[in-house]
């Protein structure tokens, strides 16, 4: 291992005292022509400024990189006051088999697509991209960090396509107040545009750049002639209801649970363009049901499991709250987890608090949104900003006894609050962005005095730089801290938690304070990264204190942590005898303690690569040496970790056919009989051009010999600091099954479905306890003079027969979870930017079994059990001022 580590690091002194790979670049350039007759959007190219000298010669970036396009492609630019205008006519030798897929809004379905992208700030880093396809489908999105997109921006455009005999031809008009820009006299713009011919897998640029370079924005063609244009003032209400109905099976004598329950209720999304360059976007009583449910996970571990943000509100434009990420267009994370500083779904979150009264309850599902706002756009001389600010209500539990009824309070009134800044330098060669953080909540029970916080703040910088002027090399880093205040019993109850574990009886460099208020803490990484050429490396150094908490407005793992990792590897970009291209590396990383105990190390290598026939695969390798964990005991002493060995393949088959197929497995093992191992696969089907099903089906099984059960303080247990660490062997196999179906009418009117079975059990046995600190020994109590016996659910355990330990009980750990959770969405934009919805939920769910897993018996079961279904129609109208 000390001769790979050599080599890498020998690796990169060579790489870096190589001449920089690349070549400059001749920027192409496209006029805008001023049109005062109105352009019919049609799809027919009959306009007179349609009929000037177009713009062409777009070259290959696949199958073959730089290769002339094998089938024409010619595009104009118009504008007048109010629009920019975009025509292409793009010609097919065999119109008849053009690929016209239909798909529902920014669904990139397997279809022919031309895309036209701008950059409107002409800063060479962002920017916004629009796309259709034959079908009259539509993408929309916004560039980002030059190489970046991000496709949950929605803008009001409209596009038609029309297909004849020498190819199809398509128009747009995008309304100036959609874009982003300083106004100015007169304009100079980035453009680019992109074509895909998916019957030959073939992709067409106007402005190419060979794959082995880098940069996406900052290589558009130049564009002209845009001047004397008026915006005008962009300004749109969307008042919205909603009405819902729920049905759930009826519990006798409970006076919330009657079996039916109906809500109705409105509110207002408002979008304004302040400037040319700041968009305002408000929503007030928010309503989020048209989103798709979460999926079921059996999660046994100490960390909190993440789910990805669906809320339309959040998730437009969140690119521009990204952190950490400038700069570099690949990020390696090895044995670490980039600190997210806001996470979006903590605002509306599931109440904390817990009712302490005895009785029946309605417990709120999720916190109330009074009312959030969020400004997004530019300043003057460059600086990118993004300021959101929330209130969410003040929560109860309702409860009723003995025909009486209250409300315990389960979440604060609250405010959260994210400020993004962020501006380049030197045409983005280098860059330094900002982001601050505050959550303030008002605590007036004693019970979430106790348990949550009053204030978090958080501050941290970010920024890159590139070491060379063809931009191979760029260094890219952040820095920041929090601070978390309350009471004396909220901040023990933090410091006790899984993130941090300050109780750890073996550690000297922190310690539980019982009377500590505030909590702070501080991360940060560096992060070297080579951006082009055939060769691959990258490098990074990070470190989370122990004190480090951000959770309250953001998320991330546990800190305490130093990871430092370092890649290599070779990549081809060109058609050879098997593949059209490959890539392979070698990593290692290594992870510490404050305290300086190896807790991470671990040596990989990846192979992936694309057959001539586009199907793709990727092979990885990975042994991870012997180490130390502090969570095995979850705050007690460090044990020993024994080491592991992981093989993974995947396979994937041509996108293009009506049939596709990706599995995936892997295989993990242990010396000690640990071990695991997991098979999924999807299946797509698309037996129409709108119509696309896929079913995918996973199961995974893992043998664990040390996982944790429970501590039971013990004077007598001296090996392992006065406390019993009890663990258990566990067999816990998951099978779940997603399926969607994607059916679109028109690209306004479409059917989503979600549908996932899931079943989830864990059997526990030989139940034991650890020996002694830094070691992965056990003594087991089914053996010696210890015994254990279950009776009504619930273990007695003598650890010692004889001796004077006290017998000590806990709860049968076993579990056996089957739910059904679905989701049936219509979605129909009767008008631009105008939407209706009718949604369909169902969550269902069966506990039977506990620690048996029957794959019949245990399906038959979930669709046998009782559930909930949630009927919703929301109506929604754009009016523009």
């Amino acid at each position: 291992m000390r001769l790979f580590k050599i080599t890498i690091l020998l690796f990169l002194l060579f790489s870096i005292l190589l001449p920089a790979e690349g070549k400059g670049f001749e920027q192409k350039q496209v006029k805008a022509f001023r049109t005062e007759d109105g352009i019919q959007i049609d799809g027919i190219l009959n306009e007179a400024v349609w009929q000037l000298e177009g713009f062409g010669g777009f070259l290959q970036s696949d199958p073959i990189d730089g290769a002339p396009e094998t089938e024409g492609t010619t595009v104009w630019i118009a504008f007048d006051d109010k629009s920019l205008y975009i025509a292409a006519r793009l010609y097919d030798t065999d119109p008849e088999n053009i690929v016209r897929r239909l798909g529902r809004r920014d669904d990139e379905v397997e279809s022919d697509w031309f895309t036209f992208t701008v950059d409107p700030y002409y800063d060479r880093r962002s920017g916004y991209l629009f796309a259709v396809n034959p079908s009259g489908s539509i993408l929309d999105g916004t560039l980002f960090n030059d190489e970046g997109k991000d496709m949950t921006w929605d803008g009001v455009w409209e596009s038609a396509v029309y297909i004849d005999a020498k190819g199809w031809a398509v128009e747009m008009r995008i309304p100036f107040h959609q874009f982003r820009f300083k106004k100015q006299d007169l304009y100079t713009w980035g453009v680019n545009f992109f074509r895909v011919i998916k019957r030959k897998n073939e992709k067409t640029v106007f402005s190419w750049v060979p794959k082995e370079e880098s940069g996406y924005v900052s290589r558009f063609a130049i564009l002209t002639g845009i001047r004397n244009i008026n915006p005008g003032r962009f300004l749109e209400f969307l008042p919205f209801i909603v009405g819902k109905a729920g049905y759930s099976p009826e519990e006798k004598g409970n006076p919330f649970q009657t079996g039916e329950e109906y809500l109705g209720n409105s509110g207002l999304d408002f979008k304004a363009g302040l400037q040319s360059n700041l968009t305002l976007n408000l929503t007030v009583n928010p309503d989020f049901g048209q989103v798709e449910v979460d999926p079921a996970v059996i999660n046994i571990s100490d960390q909190e499991t993440y789910y990805r943000e669906k809320r339309p509100f959040f998730i437009e434009g969140a690119d521009i709250f990204r952190f950490g990420y400038g700069g570099a267009n690949t990020q390696v994370n090895l044995g670490w987890r980039n600190p997210s500083f806001f996470y979006s779904r903590r605002i509306g979150r599931a109440p904390q608090g817990h009712v302490y009264s005895d009785g029946y309850v309605d417990y709120p599902e999720w916190t109330t949104i009074l009312s959030a706002a969020k400004l997004t756009g530019k300043l003057g001389n460059g600086w990118n900003i993004g300021f959101l600010n929330a209130f969410t209500e003040r929560e109860y539990g309702n409860i009723e006894l003995n025909q009486k009824r209250w409300g315990e309070e389960v979440e604060p009134f609250s405010y959260y609050g994210v400020l993004r800044t962020q501006k380049e330098f030197n045409k983005g060669h280098q860059g330094l962005g900002i982001i601050a953080t505050s959550v303030l909540r008002n605590l007036r029970s004693e019970g979430l005095e106790n348990r949550l916080t009053r204030n978090a703040l958080s501050l941290a910088f970010d920024g890159w730089t590139f070491l060379d002027n063809e931009r191979t090399w760029v260094i890219t880093g952040w820095f920041g801290g929090t601070r978390i205040s309350g009471s004396k019993e909220a901040i023990t109850r933090i410091q006790r938690s899984s993130m941090h574990y300050f109780q750890r009886p073996d550690i000297d460099y922190v310690s539980l304070n019982e009377n500590a208020t505030t909590l702070c803490g501080w991360a940060g990484r560096v992060f070297l990264n080579k951006q082009k050429g055939n060769i691959v490396f990258n490098a990074a150094l990070g470190a989370i204190s122990p004190g480090f908490n951000a959770m309250d407005m953001g998320y991330h793992t546990r800190g305490d942590k130093i990871n430092g990792h370092i890649m290599a590897g070779y990549q081809t970009f060109h058609p050879g005898k098997i593949f059209r291209n490959w890539k392979l590396t070698l990593a290692t990383y290594q992870g510490y303690d404050f305290g300086g105990n190896r807790t991470d190390e671990y040596y990989n290598f990846n192979a992936s690569g694309q057959f001539l026939n586009y199907w793709k695969s990727t092979f990885y390798l990975s042994y991870d040496p012997v180490r130390y964990s502090h969570y095995l005991t979850r705050g007690g002493p460090m044990a020993l970790y024994p080491w592991g060995f992981i093989r993974r393949l995947s396979i994937s088959s041509d996108n293009r056919k009506p049939f596709v197929l990706i599995v995936s497995g892997h295989y993990r093992t242990h010396p000690h009989g640990s071990y695991n191992w997991s098979l999924t696969a999807t299946l797509r089907w698309k037996p129409r051009s709108n119509l696309s099903l896929s079913i995918g089906p996973g199961y995974s099984w893992r043998h664990s010999v040390g996982q944790y059960i429970a501590c039971i303080e013990d004077e007598l247990k001296v090996e392992t600091y006065g406390t019993r660490y009890i663990m258990s062997d566990v067999i816990q196999e998951t099978l779940p099954i997603e399926i969607r179906v994607n059916w679109t009418f028109s690209p306004r009117l479409s059917l989503q479905a979600y549908l996932q079975p899931f079943i989830g059990v864990g059997d526990f046995f030989k139940f034991k306890e650890l020996v002694a600190a830094r070691t992965f020994d056990f003594d087991y109590y089914a053996e010696g003079d210890a015994s254990i016996a279950l009776e009504n659910n619930t273990y007695a355990v003598d650890p010692d027969g004889p001796g004077p330990a006290e017998e000590f009980y806990f709860k049968n750990p076993d579990f056996n979870l089957k739910s059904l959770r679905g989701t049936i969405v219509l979605r129909w934009e009767y008008k631009p930017g105008s939407t209706f919805y009718a949604v369909w939920t169902q969550n269902r769910a069966d506990y039977s079994y506990p620690g048996d897993f029957q794959v019949g018996r245990d399906l038959k079961a979930i669709f046998n059990a009782t559930g909930e279904n949630i009927f919703l129609l929301k109506f929604n109208y754009r009016f523009k001022l």
